[in-house]
């Protein structure tokens, strides 16, 4: 009958440290059980079997049919399935003999066991052809009496050996067909668990452009503030000290405020665009720097959250690397895009600050890009401006 296996499909070897999958209706210890039952049934019934003349040929046949039979269990790899229309050959052939020599018992039984797993095991044409050979060969022994025994038994039954074929194919179809949902279902999973580890690994990139624009930009400023200061306790200018560390104490203050900003960014909670950024460009000291154009909208989160980074990118870039040199910050709403632009003139005092970590420009790039935009970066080579530098952004939608 037909072998329930639990191997991967045939020519698909399992991977290292695979559990098999059993499939669904189908218990391999009934097989065996069923296996054995036949076996020891010809034990018992087949005769004569013993160590001279015809007997030994009897058990021969019989240990041929019993190994046929025993073979059903092996896995259904590339190897077996190539050995398999051989060996479950061979074993229909000594069925046959095995009812045409034996003077009696339960041989033909052999025959309807390998004829299920034959549709089993075989793709169905050739399935139903060795399945026709049995039926064939076990009828023809038994209806022109090529062997002493089973005189007593109908040709008819020796013809329908074969049937149990039927059985094999629906079950192999059957077993296709569930391993074709648990492909899919395994399939499913791993898609779902690749597409929550691109969202985990968004949401670090964001969160790690978030640190960074708050950390390295504000302890950058205070930094370069506290080195001014200390320089300049060494001139006796208090004056100039003072306003050092008043610089450096907004800027903490600043520091406050963009921590509170990237927490909402992170909990996803709104921000008022033109609000939050007038703040910022005011709190960064150049008042009425923002000019806004076009019939101001609400956009989405995660668009206003990734405009106000590139924002704080672009002030405190130009902070740092154009220190005293004026700054334009304009935000155009069009009917299809959204445009933020950062310009800023040469600097007016000496650059005091260290290199930047490099990563700014990557951020803003990540950021728009997460957003089907564009963003622009470079310096100024006409106009009022030239020698200055600009960043442009571009948000569809």
């Amino acid at each position: 009958m037909p072998t329930p296996e639990s191997a991967p499909p045939p020519g698909k070897a399992p991977s290292p440290g695979a559990v098999p999958r059993p499939v669904p209706g189908q218990d391999p210890r009934v097989r065996w059980a069923l296996t054995l039952a036949v076996i020891v049934a010809g034990i018992v019934t087949i005769r004569p079997m013993d160590f001279t003349g015809r007997g030994l040929a009897v058990a021969a046949l019989f240990a041929v049919c019993t190994a046929a039979l025993l073979a059903r269990g092996l896995p259904e790899n590339a190897v077996t399935q190539r050995f398999a229309p051989a060996w479950l050959t061979v074993g229909v052939i000594a069925t046959a003999a095995l009812i045409a020599v034996s003077s009696s018992g339960t041989g033909y039984l052999f025959g309807f066991f390998l004829a299920g797993h034959i549709g089993y095991r075989l793709e169905t044409r050739w399935a139903l052809a060795l399945a026709g050979l049995c039926s064939l060969l076990c009828a023809g022994v038994i209806y022109f009496h090529l062997g002493p025994g089973h005189q007593q038994l109908p040709w008819t039954l020796g013809l329908s050996t074969g049937t149990p074929v039927l059985v094999g194919i629906l079950n192999r179809s059957q077993r296709q067909a569930v391993r074709a949902v648990i492909a899919a279902a395994e399939s499913a999973e791993r898609a779902a668990l690749a597409e929550a580890r691109t969202a985990v690994l968004s949401e670090r990139g964001r969160i790690a452009r978030d640190v960074h624009d708050v950390l390295a930009h504000s302890l950058a400023g205070i930094n370069m503030q506290l080195e001014l200061a200390d320089a300049l306790i060494d001139t006796g200018d208090l004056e100039k000290v003072r306003e050092a560390n008043a610089k450096a104490h907004a800027l903490v203050r600043e520091s406050l405020k963009q921590a509170q900003w990237t927490v909402h960014a992170l909990r996803e909670d709104a921000l008022p665009l033109v609000e939050s950024l007038t703040a910022m460009v005011e709190s960064s000291g150049h008042h009425g720097a923002l000019t806004l154009t076009g019939t101001v909208r609400e956009l989405p989160t995660r668009v206003t959250q990734n405009l106000l980074r590139i924002a704080q990118e672009a002030l405190t870039n130009a902070a740092r690397h154009a220190p005293g040199g004026e700054v334009a910050v304009e935000l155009t709403f069009a009917a299809a895009s959204t445009t933020l632009r950062v310009r800023n003139r040469p600097g007016t005092r000496e650059v005091t600050a260290g290199p930047g970590s490099g990563m700014g420009l990557i951020g803003m790039r990540e950021r728009v890009a997460l957003l089907d935009g564009t963003v622009t970066a470079g310096p100024v080579t006409e106009g009022p401006d030239r020698g200055g530098w600009q960043v442009e952004a571009v948000i569809p939608g």
